[in-house]
């Protein structure tokens, strides 16, 4: 099959190359080509600017795919020009969007049933976290709207894995191999729930080459904190209650992929992925994916998150919890 994907050469955009790639397609990749690109030479790289509209599309006029995978419409003022100007060169148009489309959800586990927070309007651009989810529901409705049934809806949870520049989950590999003592958050009760992108990329694959359409969410292995701790090998660790971080002010930003149980946002920690593994979603080993991180974080410098000093003050706020 020809597969052109709009973005292609980072992260989860490079992971969906390499894996069309693998299973015998030729693949397009679309973007600015103002960031590296490690992908093999056999990839055709198309020029263009989404954020100019249809202005900025002229490489993909007059061409042909069998599918469009979109990784970089964030925006409706970047989706519908592409959707439209593609709707009678491909067949089907798969579009990652995001588990932020359910908002804050209380019903637990979240599925797709689950109603998705008010869209906004088209002409809204500025990406923040209070409109990244709105965001993504207005885009799947303008993709729903003129693909219909030859469109495809990927939410996936936090993506995980080797070339993630975010450090999300990179901080807690790193902080563990810095040794020390170590502030772990909450209880060891609350969950962490992410998505290795190989995961994600695989599924990609399977519902381009096997033509299947709708929603679905893309979750991995639900994990609580103490097992989490202890698939990354951390030891010496003190528990600050999720009470105290909260307390202190402590952002997601500095303490990656902790919410509290039944806190803010925490439904997106407990995301069903019954339909995906229906469909064929296959999951990697948690281990596998720490392993695989490890290796690619080699010579890496730690990514700036909570600082040691921020650390060692919340530790010693929890420590008469632990005498």
């Amino acid at each position: 099959m020809n597969i052109l994907i709009l973005g292609g050469t980072q992260f989860i955009g490079r992971h969906i190359a390499e894996t069309m790639l693998a299973g015998g397609h030729a693949v397009t990749v679309f973007n600015r080509g103002q960031t590296p690109d490690e992908l093999p030479a056999g990839v055709e790289r198309l020029r263009g600017d989404r954020h100019e509209g249809a202005a900025g599309l002229h490489a993909l006029t007059g061409r042909h795919w069998d599918a469009c995978v979109d990784v970089s419409g964030y925006t409706p003022r970047q989706v519908r020009p592409s959707a439209e100007l593609l709707k009678e060169n491909i067949s089907r148009y798969v579009f990652v969007s995001a588990v932020s489309v359910y908002g804050d959800p209380q019903k637990r586990p979240v599925d797709e049933a689950h109603a998705r927070q008010p869209s906004v309007a088209e002409d809204v651009t500025e990406i923040n976290a209070e409109t990244y989810g709105a965001l993504k529901v207005t885009c799947e409705n303008i993709i729903g709207q003129i693909y219909g049934d030859r469109c495809t809806l990927l939410r996936p949870q936090i993506v995980v894995g080797p070339h993630d520049s975010s450090g999300r989950f990179a901080y807690w590999l790193q902080r563990v191999n810095q040794g020390g003592e170590m502030l772990a958050p909450g209880d060891g009760s609350d969950h962490v729930q992410v998505i290795d992108v190989r995961d994600l990329a695989r599924f990609t694959r399977r519902v381009v080459e096997q033509g299947i359409g709708g929603a679905f969410n893309l979750a991995g292995h639900r994990l609580t904190w103490t097992e989490f701790m202890n698939l990354l090998g951390a030891r010496n660790v003190v528990w600050v209650p999720g009470e105290m971080i909260q307390a202190a002010g402590v952002t997601e930003f500095e303490l990656p992929l902790f919410r509290r149980e039944r806190g803010p946002r925490s439904g997106l920690m407990d995301v069903s992925n019954q339909k995906a593994l229906a469909a064929g979603l296959t999951l990697t080993d948690p281990a596998v994916t720490v392993k695989d991180m490890q290796g690619w974080l080699q010579g890496k410098t730690p990514p700036d998150k909570l600082t040691p000093a921020r650390e060692a003050e919340l530790i010693a706020t929890a420590r008469p919890l632990h005498l």
